[in-house]
């Protein structure tokens, strides 16, 4: 650790530090971000491209009383280390350890919990309004990237703040990308802002021209230049808007950034401060590659190679399938909400540009689209982490499902997710989902499962859900692969007493509880749901008479979830049945390794028989 950085210990030590430390500070804070997230893993092509960028906010803002409200909350950790919490990165991202995003439990310094994008705006213009309704003085400012500026939200926030006549201050993150590249007008907007040599080079010279002979020309004109940008910038979308523009600046300096965010602080309505960062900056491989940097396991600083070869994963599968299923089929095109690489959609994108859409953070839009494509007669696959699809709900029901059209929803990260905390758990989609008539909802329970199911529901012809996990997939039971057919389950051991009626990847769990059971004298049924609905109900009236105890395992909340809509229908049939469920309860999770997780929520093989246990000497 670096002498300066030594002096930055709580919320303010930045202000004290002379002008001239700035650089570095963050070399010094860039050096810390690389060694650190080495080690846990974590965000960090974004965390190095907003270094300069968050120490000019700090050092123009008086923390916390002044509020930064970070969108997703990513670019965070330069914000945590000005904030005293340097100790807290040695358990960045663990089990009981320091969150990657802003969590107001954390910090007074952290104004929102974050961790889904384009939201800054509107908390931002909540902020500014019960700050003028108090009567307080105090600085808002919302920083949101380029790539958040795709969601549909952010443009209805700017709308409601183009109203204001107070001071709020919109700082646009830009760097060209999301986790990929950006798409969209948006984005050729400001790339033309960023490259207008027209407007960069009149004011570079203007600006030092003045500086030579009078510093307060130079004020003038910088209260003024938004008449000089009107000639020279292309479009002034925001100056339309009635939201004033200031830049663009360069965010990698940190004074620059400090004066703009002064500059900001007198104009008396909502003002975006556009300045220009490099995901990745300082950090080689980062800048290379800054979609697999944006999060990443741990890694060898000097090549940047993750410290242990990843499996074969579902993301994998499911990025094999698609190809061999859009090569035979011309009909079939995939989609994706700026999370191209994320579901495994790089290699389909290469081969068959023309069929691949990516839509930009707008997930409502991805839906209602894949609804017109399927209207017109193709064949889509909206692929979406867990997550994100809560937020499509209202178009997955009037869109596609209220007119059956043949839309695939590939749900990539169901389940616990394990580092990102609270806000990427994918563990709602069986419960929201299930409320949705029309719509067939699935789930694998290993890899050839999988690639079963993809090809499936592309026959199916009507809206199907497939939900699978993060990480590597499940290669065992590879021998008990029956053909799949609508509603059926699949018996992978036939037992007595006890059926254990799995979903997804908690079959694998099963198998384990199986086993847990067997040394107990006990030689229960396993049986793989398959569908979550509609779930076998045959299956459930033939085994039933016979096995007392049904147990329900899932990898999503127990409100709503399969094992609810399972147990009504055992009540209303076999009202002598007893059900037990295993699922998480109904609770927000926090970060952990989804082991660590599924252990705290007694979901684990052990904790699922322990219950089971109880259960069984309890019945008897």
């Amino acid at each position: 650790m670096g002498n300066w950085l030594d002096q930055i210990n709580e919320t303010g030590d930045i202000r004290k530090l002379p002008p001239d430390a700035m650089p570095e500070l963050a070399s010094e804070i860039r050096a810390f971000l690389i060694r650190k997230v080495s080690v846990t893993g974590g965000h960090l092509a974004s965390n190095l491209g907003a270094v300069e960028l968050t120490m000019g906010l700090h050092r123009a803002l008086n923390l916390p009383e002044d509020k930064i409200i970070w969108d997703v909350g990513h670019q965070s950790y330069t914000h945590k280390i000005l904030t005293g919490r340097k100790d807290g990165f040695d358990s960045l991202r663990q089990f009981g350890g320091m969150s990657g995003f802003p969590k107001r439990h954390e910090s007074d310094t952290d104004a929102f919990d974050t961790g889904h994008a384009s939201n800054s705006i509107s908390v931002g213009l909540g902020y500014v309004k019960a700050r003028d309704l108090t009567g307080g003085t105090n600085t808002i400012v919302s920083v949101i990237g380029d790539g958040a500026l795709t969601g549909g939200l952010s443009y209805e926030a700017l709308n409601n703040a183009s109203q204001l006549k107070t001071n709020f201050i919109i700082v646009l993150n830009d760097n060209n990308r999301s986790i990929s590249e950006n798409v969209g007008g948006m984005s050729s907007y400001l790339n033309d802002i960023r490259t207008s040599d027209k407007y960069l080079d009149f004011r570079e010279k203007v600006y030092n021209s003045l500086q030579s002979r009078s510093p307060q020309a130079v004020d003038r004109v910088r209260k003024a230049k938004n008449i000089v940008k009107s000639f020279f910038v292309p479009g002034m979308l925001f100056e339309e808007l009635g939201i004033t523009y200031l830049g663009p600046i360069d965010g990698n300096d940190t004074l620059a950034v400090q004066h703009a965010i002064e500059d900001a602080k007198r104009i008396r309505k909502a003002v975006i401060v556009h300045v220009i960062t490099k995901k990745g900056d300082g950090y080689a491989p980062a800048e290379r590659h800054p979609a697999r940097f944006h999060g990443t396991s741990p890694f060898e600083i000097e090549t940047g190679l993750p410290k242990s070869l990843s499996q074969v994963g579902y993301t994998d599968i499911f990025s094999t399938v698609m190809i061999k299923m859009a090569t035979r089929d011309p009909k079939v095109v995939a989609i994706t909400a700026a999370m191209g690489d994320g579901v495994g959609l790089k290699r389909f994108h290469n081969i068959f540009p023309d069929r691949f859409f990516d839509v930009g953070i707008a997930e409502e839009h991805a839906v209602t689209f894949a609804a017109g494509l399927a209207a017109g007669g193709m064949k889509p696959v909206v692929a979406v982490y867990s997550t994100f699809l809560q937020r499509a709900y209202d178009e997955i029901a009037e869109d596609v499902c209220l007119q059956d059209l043949p839309v695939v929803f590939a749900i990539d990260r169901a389940g616990l997710v394990g580092a990102d905390g609270e806000t990427h758990q994918g563990i709602y989609d069986l419960s929201f989902l299930s409320t949705i008539p029309n719509l067939v909802i699935c789930a694998p329970k290993n890899k050839w499962g999988l690639s079963d199911l993809i090809k499936f529901a592309l026959r199916y012809g009507h809206p199907i859900a497939i939900r699978y996990p993060r990480g590597a997939a499940y290669d065992g039971l590879k021998e008990y692969r029956k053909s799949v057919s609508l509603g059926k389950s699949e018996t992978i051991y036939e037992g007595k007493d006890i059926l254990l009626f799995a979903v997804g990847s908690m079959v694998e769990t099963a198998v384990k509880v199986r086993e847990n059971l067997l040394r107990e004298g006990l030689n229960p049924t396993l049986v793989n749901a398959r569908f979550v609905r509609p779930f076998d109900t045959e299956m459930l009236k033939e085994k039933l008479p016979t096995h007392p105890l049904l147990v329900t395992m899932e990898e999503n909340v127990a409100s709503g979830g399969f094992g609810e809509h399972v147990q009504a229908w055992v009540q209303e049939n076999f009202p002598e049945e007893k059900v037990v469920k295993a699922a998480i309860p109904d609770t927000f999770v926090p970060h952990g390794s989804p082991d660590l997780l599924k252990k705290s929520l007694h979901i684990d093989a052990d904790s699922v028989t322990e219950k089971i246990l109880a259960a069984w000497k309890e019945r008897a």
